[in-house]
């Protein structure tokens, strides 16, 4: 081991005060960017994947103009032939207004969003069946499941109650259909069908007089990450119809950019907090200087160099760095598998969707490590302008 990073150990862990007192700046430093990644991506990925599940899939077919008036079992049929492909399922999308009488009193609720789905296919594509906090999911042509906030609009629907349903056609004449209510919805967060109905689709198309035809196709993968190629795949094999496809972060791009703002914001907050800790680094290593005045004193008059007295400085840096980003690592590791296994949530409704992101780990350390490094290059060039004589005299 070269004698100067002897020195530098010896001189740093004399202090200990001090030495802990560095750590724990940069130690707190990476934890505040492991707790800011843990509750804002975690969120992020938590939104992505409930409307991955609920609503987009992982991908999202639609048509360039209108309704997709191609057969939907032939598109799901050719989507099943796909090794990717876990499953797909028709969605069939309007507005109407909803009304129901309860202890003799009319409630009645309009520009509601009204979602009809395939019972068989879309309990294979979308986990929104999971949702039903009472009752259970639409099974039959007049059944209808209500989201629990028009269930609470409605005076308080319950599993049973009848309603009727008003929407307007496709030539503009209101249709009027009666319901039982078979299911309520109620998802963590509401990113699920909390403020819409779901209806037979079938019985949607005869309401709207749109027989055959479809809003979108939504489609689940095994692996998400074959999103853009099955999506292209899909463009190639169909090339003469108006099909739009579009992957989770393409269909979702709209409700999905102001929050990934919000993020990087909050990712520069937590980078600027690093770089707070290299400025405690700078006022320690400052201490250890004017503390060390008689040892660099000492050392200068037996022949050591400045070049000397430089390396023992920063060779103190490197050792609070590495202990500093080793210790911090483990604390934001530490949290972060808290958060996994305790399924962590959101204003204790929405669970985040924790991951370990390895590269940005990693990225974090080594900035971390680094700024260590360079916070220790003024101290150390401060204790090379101290003179023998007068490092002496000043002790």
């Amino acid at each position: 081991m070269d004698y100067r990073l002897r020195l530098a150990k010896r001189m740093l862990f004399n202090k200990k005060g001090s030495l802990i007192g560095a750590v724990l700046a940069v130690t707190i430093g990476i934890l505040v960017i492991h707790v800011n990644f843990v509750i804002f991506q975690g969120l992020f990925d938590a939104i992505v994947r409930d409307i991955s599940n609920y609503r987009n899939g992982d991908i999202l077919v639609t048509d360039e103009e209108d309704y997709i008036n191609k057969s939907d079992l032939s598109i799901v049929k050719w989507f099943e032939r796909i090794p990717y492909v876990k499953a797909a399922t028709p969605r069939l999308s309007t507005s109407g207004s909803i009304n129901m009488t309860s202890f003799g009193k009319l409630n009645e609720q309009t520009r509601i969003s009204v979602v009809g789905i395939d019972p068989l296919l879309d309990v294979k594509a979308s986990t929104v069946y999971k949702t039903i906090s009472d009752g259970e999911y639409v099974f039959s042509r007049n059944s209808i499941v209500l989201g629990s906030s028009v269930a609470k609009d409605l005076g308080g629907a319950k599993v049973g109650d009848s309603l009727k349903l008003k929407i307007v056609d496709r030539f503009g004449q209101d249709q009027i259909k009666r319901f039982i209510v078979t299911g309520i919805a109620s998802s963590p967060g509401g990113q699920g069908f909390d403020y819409s109905v779901v209806v037979h689709i079938d019985t949607l198309r005869d309401l709207m007089k749109r027989d055959g035809e479809t809003s979108s196709i939504l489609v689940k993968l095994n692996d998400p990450s074959k999103a853009t190629e099955v999506k292209n795949l899909f463009l190639t094999a169909f090339p003469n119809d108006d099909f739009v496809a579009e992957t989770i972060e393409e269909s979702a791009e709209q409700q999905l950019a102001g929050f990934r703002s919000g993020i990087a914001m909050i990712s520069m907050i937590g980078y600027f907090g690093m770089g707070s800790s290299a400025f405690a680094i700078v006022t320690i290593q400052m201490m250890l200087v004017n503390g060390k005045t008689r040892e660099i004193g000492v050392m200068r008059s037996i022949g050591a160099k400045r070049k000397d007295i430089l390396l023992i400085f920063i060779f103190q840096g490197m050792i609070i760095g590495a202990i500093g980003a080793g210790v911090g690592t483990a604390a934001g590791l530490g949290y972060t598998f808290y958060a996994k296994e305790t399924k962590m949530s959101f204003n204790n409704s929405l669970p985040l969707e924790v991951s370990y992101n390895w590269e940005k780990i990693i990225q974090t350390a080594l900035t971390s490590f680094v700024l260590a490094i360079i916070a220790s290059l003024y101290p150390s060039y401060r204790a090379t302008k101290l003179l023998p004589v007068e490092a002496m005299r000043n002790v």
